[in-house]
């Protein structure tokens, strides 16, 4: 091989090397731009989609215009569980009721984390389907203990749920369902639901939040 013929060769591979070294660096910032990305709008103990991707999710149906409503889940008793088994126990109930809501079927189109131990559904319809799915959500998390290896443990919940009425933001839909949840709580009723307005919560006239939280 001449000289010339070699040093081009040789140029070549070191530019190939270079390309391939690129490459490679590339991916590596494209995976960890994906994890990032996946973390921001994901629950980092469940898995599920986190209360900011509910909401960016709620704004999209919003904008749609098509029906849809919220409905929130918040496990009673969940404070005991941690206390009694510790939190690596109660974050295995957390995961095991989050693939049981994420496992529900359509109107359902999401479930997410909200925090501690409160989950939501965004649901597709009006208030009969939002209803039927809050009622689904409901039976899913009671119908049968998680097992916890040594331990079983039974779980219950108290379900509230609303339907998007024109003009409402998702974060004053969230509100609606969480006062409504609360309302459950209180009453002992498993499940409780509103139409959401912008002036109106669903609740009992004189209703406030913080009396309903002292039932929590």
């Amino acid at each position: 091989m001449s000289p010339i013929l070699s040093s081009i060769v040789t140029a070549l591979g070191g530019v190939l090397a270079g390309l391939a070294l690129a490459a490679g660096l590339l991916w590596h910032q494209q995976q960890a731009l994906t994890r990032a990305r996946h973390a921001a709008d994901h629950d980092d103990t469940t898995g599920l989609p986190n209360r900011r991707a509910l909401l960016a999710a709620a704004d999209r149906a919003a904008r749609r215009g098509t029906p849809f409503g919220l409905v929130l889940i918040d496990l009673d008793g969940f404070k005991a569980i941690n206390d009694t088994f510790g939190h690596e126990a109660g974050n295995d109930v957390l995961t095991d009721i989050g693939r049981r809501l994420a496992a529900l079927h359509g109107p359902v189109r999401l479930a997410a984390r909200l925090s501690g131990d409160e989950f939501a559904l965004l649901v597709d319809g009006g208030p009969d389907e939002v209803a039927a799915a809050a009622r689904a959500a409901w039976r899913t998390v009671g119908r049968h203990p998680v097992d916890l290896g040594a331990h079983t443990v039974a779980v219950r919940a108290s379900v509230g749920h609303t339907t998007a009425a024109l003009g409402v933001s998702p974060r004053t839909l969230l509100h609606h369902a969480d006062m409504a949840m609360y309302q459950a709580k209180q009453s002992g009723a498993g499940v409780y639901g509103t139409t959401t307005t912008t002036a109106h919560t669903g609740l009992p006239s004189g209703t406030r939040l913080r009396d309903l939280r002292r039932h929590r």
